[in-house]
Order: structure tokens, then sequence, then C-alpha cells
């Protein structure tokens, strides 16, 4: 009977230890203070709120190359800016956007100016047009939270499709356009970061709710290093390469202040052998929300990988 008991006894060591052993092999996790995680959150808060302010940018560039048409002349102009130009030089005109004061909603404060230089021939209706966008001191404050980003840099910007942003809905589907170039970003504790830039913009007009609105879907056209599908890459606030790929195109609604409502991106440092996945569209319970819809998100979704380590958190868009 004893040596019974002692066989069973054997028996329950050696599961117990193998599940031990098992459990310290690999190790899945929500709790994101057990290993570094820290980068990973910061490149992709970094990511998340310098595309918005790119694309908002690029977004006032594109309106003002466009003539009023169907809609009032300053309805899509940026708030508390000044727009003037200098005379033609060498057959090129270089056109100023100077902001001084909180965007149309409020939400932000912006400061320094956006050159865009165009060749005096060049029309930005037809397919192929190709202008020259220059950030200068561009520097966006978010109101809530007094963070802010500083933007030097030139961007080119091409109208692939051809067609004025106010045709949108009435006498073009969507506008397609490709945006490259190469962007320094020096954030307000002065740690800097360098982007490179490769993606294709497409607008469209859709109805949400009972109103029109703006939707714009982002697809990465970058390579470098080996990998495809690029929408950024270059050197973190940590001195570390990385590389953002858009495995499911971005879509950011004009009704949702442009944030990421749905759409997945794919962010690696290999150097430290860390990977996430980001999905966005999630709301405040962190429960995914129809891209369709018309509620906003607030926060998104980031699972991670580091070594043989791997977790999940959600982080809010702003």
């Amino acid at each position: 009977m004893k040596t019974n008991n002692l066989i069973r006894l054997s028996a329950i060591l050696v599961i117990l230890l193998g599940l031990i052993f098992t459990g310290c092999t690999k190790k899945t996790t929500t709790d994101t203070t057990s290993s570094n995680t820290s980068s990973l959150q910061q490149l992709t808060i970094d990511e998340n709120n310098m595309e918005n302010n790119s694309d908002e940018a690029m977004n006032d560039a594109n309106a003002v190359l466009s003539p009023g048409g169907l809609l009032k002349s300053s309805e899509l102009l940026p708030c508390n800016a000044t727009i003037d130009s200098t005379p033609v030089h060498n057959d090129t005109i270089t056109i100023y956007i100077r902001y001084h004061g909180y965007t149309c909603n409020n939400n932000k404060y912006i400061t320094g100016n956006i050159e865009i230089i165009k060749n005096i021939n060049t029309n930005w209706h037809d397919p192929g047009a190709t202008v020259f966008v220059k950030f200068i001191d561009f520097k966006v404050t978010r109101v809530a939270t007094q963070k802010s980003m500083t933007f030097n840099g030139t961007k080119t910007f091409v109208n692939v499709s051809g067609g004025f942003i106010w045709q949108l809905g009435y006498q073009i589907q969507a506008l397609v356009q490709r945006v490259t170039g190469a962007i320094q970003v020096t954030f307000d504790d002065n740690s800097i970061k360098t982007w490179n830039i490769n993606k294709q913009r497409t607008l469209t007009r859709v109805i949400i709710g009972t109103n029109a609105h703006l939707l714009l879907t982002i697809d990465g056209l970058g390579s470098a290093d080996g990998y495809d599908k690029l929408i950024d890459w270059g050197v973190n606030r940590n001195g570390e390469n990385f590389y953002i790929q858009i495995t499911q195109s971005v879509i950011m609604k004009e009704a949702c202040d442009w944030d990421p409502s749905c759409g997945i991106e794919f962010f690696q440092i290999p150097a430290k052998h860390k990977s996430e996945t980001v999905t966005f569209g999630y709301d405040s319970s962190n429960n995914l929300l129809p891209c369709d819809g018309d509620i906003c998100p607030t926060r998104y979704r980031v699972d991670w990988t580091i070594n043989n380590q791997s977790g999940t958190f959600f982080l809010p868009l702003h």
C-alpha cells in the first residue's frame, strides 16, 4: 500500500514539474510590466499621432491646391491660417500656409509654416500632377494633453488619379494621391525621430448617418531592407531602426477628427526582436466597432511579441 502511494506521489510531482517547466519556456501575458514593451508603446503612440497630424496637414495642402468648386471657398481651408504666395520665379510659385492658432474644432494649436512648391504650368487637377510640400517648424500641440510635435522636412505629393477634392461624390468617386519623403519630428522632450514615408491616400465621400463625410484610406507602398508594404520606416526616439507595414488598409474618418477607425499595421524593431500588430477601431470597453458605423473609436489593440514572450494591451487614441 505504501509503495502504491509513493508511486502516485511521484507521478503527481512529475506532472507538476512538467507544468512548471512548460510555463517557464514561453509566457503569454497581458501584464506589460513583465517585459520591456515601453519602446513598442512609444513607437505606436508616436506613429498614430504623427500620421494624424501629418495627414491633416496634407489635407490642408490639398484644399489650398483645389479651387472652391461646389463648396464654399472657406469650407475646406484651415482655421487660423494665412495663405499667400510668392511671385513666379523660374517657372515656380511657392504657396505658404502660415499657422497661428487653433484648428477649427479647437482640438489642436498649430504654429509654423507649410510651403507648397509648384511649377506654374502644373495643374493640380491633372493625373500625375506633382508638387512639393515642405514643413518648416510645423508645431502641433494637442489641447487635451498639451503634448506637441514639430515637423521639418519635405514630401513629394502626387495627384495620381487627377481631380479636385470638392468633386468627390459629385463628379468623381475617388481621389487617389501618393506621398513620399522624409520628415524629422521633434517631441516636447526634445527627443528626435526620423521617418521615411511612402503611402497612398484614397479620399472618398460617403454618407454617415444623415450627413456626407470624407473618408481617407491609407496603404503602404514603401520597400526597404527586405520589407514591403511599408508606410513608415526610420529611427525611433531610442535610436532603434523600425519598420511599419500596413497589412489591412487603415481608414480615417473626417467625422472622427481623422482618427483611424479601422485597419491593421505591423510594427517591427528587428534588432531588439520586438514586433506588434496594431488593430484600430475599438471603443472604451475594448469592443471592436464596425468600420462602416457612425460611432467613433477611442482605443486600439496592440498584440506584441518580444523574443519568446507575448501579450496584448489597449491604448487610447489620444
